[in-house]
């Protein structure tokens, strides 16, 4: 039978099936990455009832959701935060867990660290008590967020009982404009089938315009694969993919690098495989995106209007009047030339290096606006390092931005980074919820080119503004 590579994956994890349970299967579970907001209560659980960790190789843990990226992160004073950190290094040291802490060289995002570590590998399955955990599946790894409780369940038998998905197929064709990215394209995906358009489905991305992209702009695609209800997404591996994670620290070596290689390479949807759903889009014509409302979804292109409350569907209108009451846009209004006062670069959608640099050419030899606060942070330490050493960080500052420390940071309200009440920020984060960076704060979504366009101009515009 032709079985598309997310089929494959989970055929060669399930231990056992109960179709007469609603197809619910044990699924093992290869790797799980820890963070300090969702793992102490796991812990917790298992100091309880004296479980041992089912295997302790299969984990490895760092600081970024809840931590400070000023200078002096060192000293935290958020009680929460604090109480956070000192939890997982303490449960780390009992349970002879690996921990990036600060300044060890690998501490950042876990879905940024993942994967630069080479921890992140295809064929595997990969869990974390994070809902981005899906940007793994750039690898062609089978990557989802989990709850608190189900990381004790990991951790405890290195399994999770899991029905079986349905199957998506979104190909992107064409070749994209300058100015345009792969963050333009998931956010055009998801406008097109809605936050919910993929619910219960795992997403293999594909076609022309993914095989053009680089491992860090796959990784965006993939990040947001949860925000038109997917339970992950992925795509298959290939030469970019193996040239990636050659020579990563905990990508194989030696001889054990040509039986890993075999192996992937093998992590190909047969020809003719079918899916539960399938969609094309044509990223040429595509235009930078930005968002508008209070979802993912609520986004157009950079030189649309607003739409009219009236037009969208019957079940769209009562989420779009909150998103404008919310965010004070009128109906019609264009986006373009919308006033922002904080801008951010970063997070695990767009923390990364090629990320860095693409939002450096747009600001070297410019300066922020005088009222725009730009945050540009590091989603790791080696991200960080690289950037100060190809003189990144230099222009980032040259240009007025705070170059901060790596960590989650103005993604979401959970650490001192936060954009003031009333305040609009254009943001690489990958939601824009109410008060999602900060009680009160409106945040539009886009790719790190229109956003230090958008600093730099002190609205939202498109880079070929400049």
């Amino acid at each position: 039978m032709k079985r598309n590579i997310i089929e494959k994956i989970l055929d060669a994890h399930v231990i056992r099936k109960d179709e007469a349970a609603g197809d619910v299967g044990i699924l093992t579970i290869d790797f799980m990455l820890l963070h300090e907001v969702t793992s102490s209560q796991a812990f917790s659980l298992l100091k309880e009832r004296g479980i041992p960790l089912f295997d302790r190789t299969r984990l490895a843990a760092t600081l970024d959701h809840s931590i400070p990226t000023a200078k002096n992160r060192l000293t935290i004073v958020d009680d929460a935060a604090r109480l956070q950190v000192a939890a997982l290094r303490k449960n780390c040291k009992e349970f002879g867990v690996t921990l990036f802490d600060f300044d060890s060289g690998y501490q950042g995002i876990v879905h940024v660290i993942g994967p630069e570590l080479g921890l992140t590998q295809p064929g595997m399955t990969i869990v974390c008590g994070d809902s981005h955990t899906s940007t793994h599946g750039a690898f062609g790894a089978l990557a989802f967020g989990i709850g608190t409780s189900e990381v004790g369940h990991v951790m405890a038998t290195g399994a999770l009982l899991q029905a079986t998905p349905k199957t998506m197929k979104v190909a992107f064709e064409g070749t994209f404009q300058p100015g345009v990215t792969p963050k333009d394209a998931i956010l055009k995906l998801i406008a097109q089938i809605g936050i919910s358009g993929a619910n219960g489905h795992i997403i293999e991305y594909c076609g022309s315009a993914v095989r053009s992209m680089s491992m860090e702009e796959r990784m965006t695609i993939c990040n947001m694969s949860i925000e038109c209800g997917a339970r992950a997404g992925l795509i298959a591996p290939d030469e970019v993919t193996f040239a990636f994670l050659k020579g990563r620290p905990y990508a194989p070596s030696d001889s054990r690098w040509d039986e890993a290689l075999s192996f992937w390479r093998g992590l190909v949807s047969d020809e003719g495989a079918s899916y539960d759903q399938e969609i094309t889009i044509d990223v040429t014509e595509l235009t930078p995106m930005v968002t508008w409302g209070i979802n993912p979804e609520q986004a157009m292109s950079v030189h649309g209007t607003v739409p009219v409350v009236d037009s969208l569907p019957a079940t769209h209108r009562t989420v779009a009047r909150q998103a404008l009451s919310y965010t004070g846009l009128a109906e019609g209004a264009e986006i373009r030339g919308l006033k922002v006062e904080w801008a951010f670069i970063g997070s695990c959608t767009n923390g990364r290096i090629e990320d860095l640099r693409a939002a450096a050419e747009v600001l070297r030899g410019r300066r922020v606006h005088p009222d725009v606060t730009l945050y540009v942070v590091p989603g790791s330490e080696q991200v960080m390092t690289q950037a100060e050493r190809e003189g990144l960080r230099a222009i980032f500052e040259e240009a007025g931005a705070q170059f901060r420390m790596p960590g989650c940071s103005m993604c979401l309200g959970m650490n001192d980074d936060k954009v003031p009440a009333g305040k609009r920020c254009i943001s690489t984060s990958n939601r824009n919820f109410i008060g999602r960076q900060g009680a009160g704060s409106i945040t539009h979504l886009a790719s790190p080119i229109t956003v230090a366009a958008s600093a730099v101009a002190g609205c939202i515009v498109p880079w070929e503004d400049f």
